[in-house]
């Protein structure tokens, strides 16, 4: 980190620390069997002081790397820290429709990290987690006792939906492919880790894009070994990958399209913001492996009705 941040090393921000580990990495000088990642040494600090302050990584390390990180490095690579965007929302934590528009979809909220209030403080922008949970899940609170009303029943799924869920739910259970979980989400996580990762371009982002539809090619030979209904690991993980790539293919779809950087969002051929065309949410539409990518505007006028919604005295600043 001497390289990187000559003041701060090892204390330097999260941001600045993951850019250097990519580019060590990106220039070559990465380790293990595909050079892909970097070590992380603890072992210079005292046994009782890892295990009294760091027993979370200690553990993490151990159940996932194998490592005791007491004597060896920790394999390590910058990933997502936090997500900055989600499920498009108005500031009552109400979810939008997916047209873009201001219409609501009854009965369905959502705040945090995996919401887009379109409020800057909000959901990672220029937030912390705990403003978010007092602003937002408050105001998801209130809002919610305002709608549900005591005795209210609820509505009726129709069959078609639940016919819908099953059927996903026993095709992926009944796989019988010859290509396991693991590695198509292992081929996922390289394609997302080299493609679109800390720094982008259009090259790299392109081979990404075409990259990994492939992997989702791959779920037609998927296999699931284990068939039954209790504490079933291997079809929760299936069920998990089936929502990860249909991620993966949103998330680099959307950063191809957007050229230019903007926080974490940085592209080497796109160095600077462009509040001209970018000054916008991206709006993604999944279908399988094919998306539909559209914007909605950013809010960019003060909450007007702010008083009406929080009472003077109940106001939080």
């Amino acid at each position: 980190m001497e390289r990187y941040a000559p003041n701060a090393k090892d204390l330097a921000s999260r941001d600045v620390v993951s850019r250097s580990m990519s580019i060590e990495i990106n220039e070559g000088r990465g380790v293990g069997k595909e050079k892909d990642h970097v070590h992380l040494h603890l072992s210079h600090l005292d046994k009782n002081i890892i295990e009294s302050r760091l027993p979370g990584i200690t553990e993490a390390a151990r159940l996932f790397a194998n490592v005791d990180v007491t004597k060896e490095p920790i394999p390590v690579v910058p990933t997502v820290h936090y997500n900055m965007g989600g499920i498009p929302t108005n500031y009552k934590a109400e979810v939008l429709t997916v047209n873009g528009s201001e219409k609501t979809v009854p009965g369905l909220m959502a705040i945090g990290e995996a919401a887009c209030v379109s409020v800057h403080g909000a959901n990672r922008l220029g937030s912390n987690s705990l403003i978010d949970l007092v602003v937002f899940g408050r105001a998801a609170a209130m809002r919610a006792a305002e709608l549900v009303k005591p005795g209210t029943p609820h509505e009726e799924v129709s069959e078609t939906e639940t016919e819908k869920c099953l059927e996903r739910f026993d095709k992926l259970r009944n796989a019988n492919g010859e290509t396991s979980t693991a590695e198509l989400r292992l081929s996922m996580q390289k394609i997302m880790q080299s493609k679109c990762a800390v720094f982008r371009t259009d090259k790299t982002l392109k081979e990404g894009v075409d990259e990994i539809r492939k992997v989702y090619d791959g779920m037609e030979s998927i296999s699931v070994k284990d068939k039954s209904l209790v504490f079933n690991t291997d079809l929760v993980e299936t069920l998990e990958f089936d929502n990860l790539i249909r991620q993966a293919i949103t998330t680099v779809d959307s950063a191809y399209n957007r050229k230019e950087s903007r926080g974490a969002h940085a592209r080497e051929d796109f160095p600077k913001r462009d509040d001209e065309k970018f000054m916008q949410h991206t709006i993604a539409w999944c279908d399988g492996k094919n998306t539909k990518i559209d914007y909605r505007p950013v809010h960019k006028t003060t909450l007007t009705n702010e008083v009406q919604y929080f009472p003077p005295q109940e106001r939080v600043y």
